[in-house]
């Protein structure tokens, strides 16, 4: 396992969308974090059975979301093109599926090439099943193996870049966010999700290897985007979010520790401290996937990006034609204007970088915690921590601060019935051990050992 003990990015300045210092170039020459931002378009069917009797038109969406996809973006001149596939749960399931269903996407991004000069590169995530039975099974069985068979079996047909949302340590996890329980949330990311994501990517790196892929990243969706949308429909606060965003930092990092390249995950709204700390490119989202969900970081996510992209969208008819082409064409326009601010110049990149920062940031603690100056601070105590679960209290102490420094400036919007929060969780993180063993030890004694088998994590 690679270990990063300094930042790859010293100057919250360099922080800035499409550059990273550890560029990918992949196989048909795109270049990215190597100063173009390119679209990355994410999308999945309308509602309907996935079942033997229903492939053909299941094939057909895919088909249709491809051809038209891939022409539009000729048509608009889009320097190239990600595309991702999400697979749905009956097509990991079932691997044979999700594998056609890979070939007839890299069929039609082929045939794009081909007659309209259009580079693409297709992401494969695999969507982890290991969730769909409780507790459980992390490293072995059924669910496990599935995913694992689609993700060698994609790789093998040709898709480079290999990624997934990984749910290891969610047992616990959702319930300590239901209940603001800041030690479940540091056990679940830091002790559990660490564990599970060095075993999986352990696992990735071989079959990328296989292959000739990339291993491209993991996110903490499942995790800080589930904190996130409870916070938006005011289930849990927004400060808690905050945090529990900086200490995801720490679980997705490992998969770039065993090897994963970039670029991250488009869900991971961790993606800037990670960018920061290795200097891989990254995946965001923002204002282009309220299609999915919604947030407060719109423009935000954006200042950092190397790929954008629109989260997933439905395979239904809008007035402008179908929802993936409709957002495709968003994601190109954004795009274009990012490049332009990138042509012009250091000052103008930087210039547009801020304010598409300002217009968020002071909204929200969720958005005050992704400024380049917060990720950098975050980064720094994360690198300089002498292990994971250690990195995550740091990391939580580190966001506490920053959004307390700037609700006392009066920079950062914090409602009043959200602030004693702050102090609720400062002293729990502080009250903890600096050892881990101790840490585990303490939580082992206090959770439902039931809803979770320590053994499935090495513990």
């Amino acid at each position: 396992m690679k270990s990063f003990k300094e930042l790859a990015i010293q100057d919250p300045d360099k922080l800035r969308f499409g550059l990273a210092p550890n560029p990918l170039t992949t196989k048909h020459g795109m270049v990215l974090g190597g100063g173009v931002v390119y679209p990355e378009l994410n999308f999945t069917l309308p509602t309907m059975s996935i079942e033997a009797s229903t492939m053909s038109e299941v094939r057909g969406h895919y088909r249709q979301i491809i051809a038209e996809s891939t022409k539009r973006a000729a048509e608009l001149e889009a320097p190239g093109l990600v595309v991702e596939f999400e697979t749905l749960p009956p097509m990991t399931e079932h691997p044979e599926w999700g594998i056609e269903l890979t070939r007839i996407l890299l069929d039609g991004m082929a045939e794009a090439r081909d007659r309209r000069g259009l580079r693409s590169v297709l992401r494969i995530t695999p969507n982890d099943l290991r969730d769909m039975e409780r507790p459980s099974r992390m490293r072995s069985g059924p669910h496990y193996e599935a995913m694992m068979v689609t993700m060698e079996g994609c790789a093998a047909a040709g898709a480079e870049l290999l990624s997934i949302e990984s749910v290891g340590g969610k047992e616990v996890h959702d319930e300590a966010l239901m209940v603001g329980d800041i030690r479940g949330v540091l056990f679940g990311l830091c002790v559990l999700g660490v564990r599970d994501m060095r075993f999986l990517w352990s696992e990735f790196a071989t079959v990328a290897g296989r292959h000739g892929a990339r291993c491209a990243g993991d996110t903490a969706c499942g995790f800080g985007n589930t904190a996130m949308v409870l916070a938006e429909q005011k289930m849990i606060p927004r400060v808690f979010a905050a945090v529990v965003r900086a200490i995801s930092a720490v679980r997705t990092l490992v998969c770039y520790e065993a090897g994963a390249v970039g670029p991250g995950k488009d869900c991971g709204y961790e993606n800037p401290i990670l960018k920061a700390i290795t200097g891989f490119p990254m995946a965001m989202e923002g204002k282009v996937s309220s299609c999915a969900h919604q947030s407060p970081l719109g423009n935000i996510t954006a200042a950092t990006c190397d790929t954008w992209s629109n989260e997933s969208v439905q395979n239904i008819r809008l007035l402008g034609g179908m929802a993936p082409v409709c957002s495709l064409e968003q994601l190109i326009y954004d795009c274009r204007l990012m490049n332009q601010a990138i042509a012009s110049g250091p000052e103008a990149s930087l210039l547009y970088r801020k304010w598409m920062v300002e217009s968020d940031a002071a909204l929200d603690p969720q958005a005050w915690i992704l400024r380049p100056e917060s990720v950098m601070e975050i980064a720094r105590v994360i690198v300089a921590s002498d292990h994971p679960y250690l990195a995550g209290k740091n990391a939580a102490l580190t966001a506490i601060r920053i959004l307390r420094e700037a609700h006392a400036a009066g920079r950062l919007k914090i409602v009043p019935k959200e602030l004693p929060w702050l102090d609720r969780m400062q002293r729990t993180l502080e009250a903890l051990p600096d050892n881990e063993s101790a840490f585990i030890g303490e939580m082992m004694g206090f959770l439902d050992r039931s809803k979770f088998i320590p053994g499935e994590y090495g513990l």
